[in-house]
């Protein structure tokens, strides 16, 4: 590509002198412009800038200087190389002339090989200094540019930083609130079906639905499918729907950006953003309130939700599994729970069995919680009486396997050897077992002899470490509105 000719604007008032240069500087290749005056040459500068400017001092009207001062007040022009021309010699003119701005002088007569060498210096100047422009301007940009990676890879290391130090504190609390026993223990021929669920939808994405009785180990069959699938080595994030206050919900599901609401002073990381590529085990999901059932929904549907106060658009590739103690068809038809979201949930429902409907495995969980307390407490259980394994088996169990680890943990502390005592409790009394045997005549004659029952076991102590509300994995204050509604009253 043949580059274009550097251009040049004479300013001269002597037809003779722009004659002379208009010959001289076409025949080395310049663009020449002329004007007669300096009002014209400012005129001019409004719709062509030159590459440089050959100037005469002496010219009616406007002289030189003036024009050159009015050229370098001109953003258009100010860059633009002036030569000063002039027959005078006075170093007072010439000083005046670079005041104004010029960068050079040429006397009159004009010495061609003079001329042109500083013309061709000049726009040399002028070419090395576009160059630098250029060299600056895009290293500007390129600053600009890796400045902007820059902060968008802190943005990002931010929200990472973020991210683990929920998980962080997610796992924190995990290891502080995991209860019951580490891995399923069973031998029981009526509990095998459901392992064998466990194995069949394990390796799939299919959502599943945990049912039945408080502490029967819904938590660990969640676990068990995790473990068993092929995101094993992604996180599995709980979450306690029955433990979560209504305005905490959204939050905690889906995370809030700074300054959402009060008090929301950095960004929150939700559990379905934590559980991302792994599982989310949502427990209770019976207690989750109306309007958050339907953000739920969207989830399982199309895998994506916003922030609290956020507008961007979060998708995430999520495993749900979901359990309840509560029959959902029944709470489908009372209203407090959808419809759409209890068919999406129970595409793969297993239902967990209680205690005493595999009671075969009662001797098996004693050892393992034997094992399992006993170093903490600095005990060694060698021998379980048959009569603890009688007495132990005769229980109705209304509190399923987190009764039995209870009483099996209170129990080692008052056994003083290697021998498992039972202590004071009398579960196990015969008056005890009929009376739990005997099927109610309504749903609410069962529920409330279930707590009764709960209740008189931990000497009515209702919250705390081996409170009733723990034992029936319900929140304190819950149990004490079933209490109130249900006329139980300590006698």
């Amino acid at each position: 590509m043949t580059p274009t000719p550097a251009s040049i604007l004479v300013v001269d008032d002597t037809p003779h002198n722009i004659s002379i240069l208009f010959d001289a500087l076409s025949h080395y290749g310049y663009h020449v412009l002329t004007e007669r005056d300096g009002k014209s040459a400012l005129e001019q500068i409004k719709y062509v800038q030159p590459d440089l400017i050959l100037l005469d001092v002496m010219m009616p009207g406007m002289n030189g200087f003036e024009t050159c001062r009015q050229l370098k007040n001109n953003p258009l022009s100010r860059d633009i190389p002036v030569i000063f021309m002039t027959a005078m010699s006075d170093t007072i003119d010439k000083v005046n002339g670079f005041n104004m701005g010029a960068v050079d002088y040429i006397t009159k007569p004009f010495q061609l090989p003079e001329l042109m060498a500083r013309v061709q210096t000049h726009l040399t100047i002028r070419h090395l200094q576009h160059e630098l422009e250029q060299a600056n301007d895009r290293l500007e940009q390129r600053v600009a540019e890796r400045t902007a990676e820059l902060t968008q890879a802190l943005a990002e290391l931010d929200t990472l930083k973020n991210q683990l130090q929920a998980e962080n504190t997610y796992l924190q609390q995990e290891i502080r609130e995991t209860g019951g026993f580490g891995e399923i223990v069973s031998q029981s021929a009526t509990f095998a079906p459901i392992l064998r669920k466990v194995e069949q939808v394990a390796p799939t994405p299919t959502t599943v639905l945990l049912l039945g009785e408080s502490g029967t180990g819904k938590e660990l069959l969640a676990r068990a499918i995790h473990q068993r699938s092929p995101r094993k080595n992604q996180p599995l994030i709980k979450v306690n729907c029955a433990a979560l206050p209504p305005t905490l919900f959204e939050s905690e599901l889906f995370g809030h950006e700074k300054g959402a609401f009060t008090g929301a002073n950095t960004q929150k990381i939700g559990r379905f953003e934590l559980a991302d590529g792994g599982t989310i085990f949502l427990d209770e999901i019976g207690e989750m309130p109306l309007d958050m059932q339907v953000k739920l929904l969207r989830v399982l549907q199309e895998g994506e939700f916003e922030r609290v106060g956020g507008t961007k658009t979060l998708k995430v590739q999520v495993r749900v599994i979901a359990a309840t103690n509560r029959t959902l068809e029944t709470e489908v038809e009372a209203g407090r729970f959808r419809a759409d979201l209890y068919y999406r949930l129970a595409v793969f429902p297993i239902r967990s069995l209680p205690l005493r409907e595999r009671k075969d495995d009662i001797p098996l969980l004693v050892r393992h919680f034997c094992d399992k307390y006993g170093p903490i407490m600095n005990r060694r259980i060698d021998t379980i009486p048959t009569s603890v394994i009688n007495t132990l088996m005769a229980y109705n169990w209304p509190g399923n396997v987190r009764e039995l680890e209870n009483i099996i943990e209170r129990s080692l502390i008052s056994s003083p050897g290697r021998q498992l005592q039972l202590d004071d409790w009398s579960g196990g009394s015969q008056d005890s077992v009929l009376a739990r045997r005997v099927t109610p005549r309504t749903l609410e004659e069962a529920e409330r002899d279930h707590i009764t029952s709960v209740l008189e076991q931990t000497k009515w102590k209702v919250s705390g470490e081996n409170g009733a509300a723990r034992i029936l994995d319900v929140i304190p204050t819950t149990l004490e509105s079933k209490m109130k509604k249900l006329g139980i009253v300590r006698p």
